[in-house]
C-alpha cells in the first residue's frame, strides 16, 4: 500500500485487531478511489475522486465483515475525521464505499456486511431509525427493492440486533420476532421480492 509501483495506496488502514495505520497523509493524494465507472455518488464532480477524498480501507473480506473491535477503530477514526473536516458530513454523500465511485467492476465495494447503518447511526449520535430492511445473504436483491420502496437502509441479519429501529422489515426469513416486525418470505427469491413490492 506503500510502495508507489503497485499504484494502490490509502490514507488508513483499519486492521481486524482493531490497530489503525496512517499509509498516507491526510493533504497528499493517495491511489485509492479506482476506475470511475458508471459512478452513482452526488458528490461526484467528473474530475479524479483521489484529489479530494480521504481512503481508509479495512483488513478483510467483504463476505465477512468487520470485528467489533475494528469496528469501534473505525468508529473513532471517522469521528477524528469529522472534527477535523468540518466540510464532511456523516451521511451517504460524504462516507461512501468503492460502489459509488465504480458501480460496475466493484459493485459490492466494501461488502453487504459493512455496517452502513450502524456507523451513520453511531456518527450522528442516533440510537433509533424509522424503519429498517434486514436481510439474509441470498435476497440481497429483495431487500434493495423494498429498501428503495420504503426510502429506508437496509442491514445484513447478522448486524440487526445492533441497530434500533420502530419497525423491522425482514426479507426471505420465515417466522415471528415481536412486535414492530414484518416479514417478506416467499417460497422462492422471486416470490419474496413480490411480497416486498
Amino acid at each position: 500500500m506503500q510502495n508507489s509501483r503497485s499504484q494502490v495506496s490509502a490514507h488508513y488502514l483499519v486492521l481486524r485487531n482493531s490497530r489503525i495505520l496512517r499509509l498516507v497523509k491526510d493533504d497528499d493524494i493517495a491511489w485509492h478511489a479506482g476506475a470511475v465507472t458508471k459512478p452513482n455518488w452526488s458528490l461526484y464532480d467528473g474530475t479524479n475522486p483521489n484529489y479530494y477524498t480521504i481512503g481508509v480501507e479495512h483488513e478483510g473480506m467483504p463476505a465477512v465483515g468487520l470485528t467489533e473491535v475494528q469496528y469501534q477503530s473505525t468508529l473513532w477514526l471517522y469521528g477524528e475525521l469529522l472534527a477535523k473536516y468540518p466540510a464532511i458530513e456523516p451521511d451517504i454523500n460524504h462516507i461512501i464505499g468503492h460502489y459509488r465511485i465504480d458501480s460496475v467492476n466493484r459493485p459490492n465495494c466494501p461488502g453487504t456486511k459493512f455496517p452502513w447503518v450502524r456507523l451513520f447511526a453511531d456518527l450522528k449520535g442516533e440510537n433509533e431509525v424509522d424503519n429498517l430492511v434486514v436481510y439474509d445473504d441470498g435476497d440481497v436483491g429483495a431487500a434493495l427493492l423494498l429498501s428503495f420502496k420504503l426510502k429506508c437502509p437496509m442491514i445484513h441479519k447478522a448486524f440487526a440486533d445492533e441497530v434500533h429501529a420502530k419497525n423491522k422489515h425482514w426479507i426471505g426469513i420465515l417466522g415471528t420476532n415481536g412486535n414492530g416486525n414484518y416479514y417478506y418470505a416467499g417460497s422462492d427469491r422471486i416470490e419474496t421480492a413480490k411480497l416486498g413490492l
